[in-house]
């Protein structure tokens, strides 16, 4: 008997559970569904269309006779992508959309696809691959925007909502709270300064939304960390700062691309080891240990050895914090930086200036290479690593290099087993090597050898 009451009685209170009251002792229940309402409108989803060139792996690649018999180089196919991803309306006047460069590279045809079932063809105003930013714009009427935030007034703790298109099921909204900022050393991006969630953000959240309660947005939703490199969410997520996002999109609109500048110094993290050594008290900071002459460290006063703690109000930690605010800095821009010089506080003020890149004709270097631009690309900030790197900016077609197999993009790494970082390199790599040029490149995330004889 007293089972068969017990089963009554839960019986009895399943439709309690099911249907939640929606007040308790008159006062209501918390829900993000008002806020929800006035900011899904605001976020779409993309779906691309788009080409990417693949080179043909035959059998043998590095024999120099097979290579030139089948002239391997010039095989390439070309393969039609897909992608799923999100975007945010940030400008309903003017049809503006932010989302993810990585979701519309080599995107030949965008759909966006609003909340009310509308599809539309957008453009792309302007792409930045080094934060992975992208603005798009589409014609259309009765849009929905959402009010940016000020990013930099988040604390960890916060709560927070992505908002976006996960494996294209369609808008899906999952919260959590801030876990972390500033996270960078990701390797994800060239310029990284992300918001850290454990909202849940899974493939084709990719530009979506992250907002506050308020429904403001503070970030662009853009990686995940997946278990064993899946693609999985296990509760660490990142953002892009809305306002670095902003700033990025500005440039982007009104140039079509971000004109980033340079500093012209060279520095290394500071270690407890270092701060004893130059008898400092500091925990972090930077220590100046390369200065290009005429640039804008040197016409600052910058010296080898000054230690970095501050820029522009912000507290200096690590090589990638000053990378970041350089990177993002426009061409003329001051940046007041706070330093110590022989245990002496000193404050100087550097103007970013436009990044030069020496560029020269393959020809150059070899007849076999002509018709190749090739430049010296230096880097634009404090950092650690090369200080410049050769890229090869343009190729003509059926030219000399490029029946050799040289592409835009590709980075050289080396010249006959010579690393090379300057154009005065390359030409003593070929010159010390009669037989011929070994190219090491990086072409995209691969990297290989081309083999050109003489």
């Amino acid at each position: 008997m007293t089972f068969r009451l017990l089963l009554l009685i839960v019986i009895a209170l399943v439709p309690a559970w099911a249907a939640l009251p929606v007040s308790v002792d008159g006062q209501q229940l918390p829900s993000l569904a008002p806020m929800l309402e006035k900011v899904t409108p605001a976020v779409v989803n993309i779906a691309t269309r788009g080409q990417t060139k693949r080179r043909i792996e035959l059998p043998f690649p590095n024999d120099p006779f097979f290579r030139r018999f089948f002239d391997v180089p010039n095989i390439e196919r070309i393969l039609e992508t897909q992608s799923l991803g999100s975007g945010v309306i940030v400008d309903a006047e003017n049809g503006y959309v932010l989302t993810n460069n990585h979701v519309v590279k080599d995107a030949f045809e965008i759909t966006i696809t609003l909340s009310d079932g509308r599809e539309m063809l957008a453009e792309i105003l302007g792409r930045d691959p080094d934060t992975d930013i992208a603005v798009l714009q589409v014609q259309a009427d009765k849009l929905t925007q959402v009010p940016f935030a000020d990013s930099s007034r988040l604390r960890v703790g916060d709560f927070v909502v992505a908002i976006g298109n996960p494996f294209g099921l369609g808008q899906t909204v999952t919260s959590g709270i801030v876990s972390a900022l500033g996270r960078s050393g990701l390797g994800i991006e060239s310029y990284e300064d992300f918001i850290q969630t454990d909202a849940s953000i899974n493939l084709g959240n990719s530009g979506g939304a992250l907002v506050n309660l308020r429904g403001e947005l503070v970030g662009i939703n853009t990686a995940i960390f997946g278990s064993g490199g899946g693609s999985g969410n296990i509760g660490i997520g990142f953002a892009i700062p809305i306002n670095m996002a902003h700033d990025i999109m500005l440039q982007l609109i009104e140039h079509g691309e971000v004109r980033r500048g340079r500093l012209g110094a060279q520095g290394q993290d500071l270690t407890p080891q270092l701060a004893q050594a130059f008898g400092l008290s500091l925990t972090s900071g930077i220590i100046i240990i390369q200065i290009e002459n005429g640039s804008p460290a040197h016409k600052a006063g910058l010296q080898v050895g000054d230690v970095v703690v501050s820029a522009n109000g912000r507290k200096i930690r690590t090589a990638s914090d000053i990378h970041n605010l350089v990177g993002l800095s426009r061409i003329g821009q001051s940046i007041d930086l706070v330093l110590y010089r022989e245990g002496e506080q000193i404050n100087l003020t550097a103007v970013i200036q436009e990044i030069d890149i020496p560029v020269v004709d393959g020809i150059r270097w070899s007849e076999k290479l002509a018709g190749a631009k090739i430049g010296e690309i230096r880097e634009s900030s404090l950092q650690r690593g090369m200080v410049s790197y050769l890229q090869v900016i343009e190729v003509e077609p059926d030219s000399n290099a490029w029946e050799a197999g040289i592409r835009e993009g590709d980075i050289l790494y080396s010249i006959n087993k010579q690393l090379i970082r300057t154009h005065d390199e390359a030409l003593e790599a070929i010159e010390n090597n009669q037989r011929g040029i070994i190219l090491n490149i990086q072409r995209g995330e691969r990297e290989l050898y081309l083999i050109i004889k003489k």
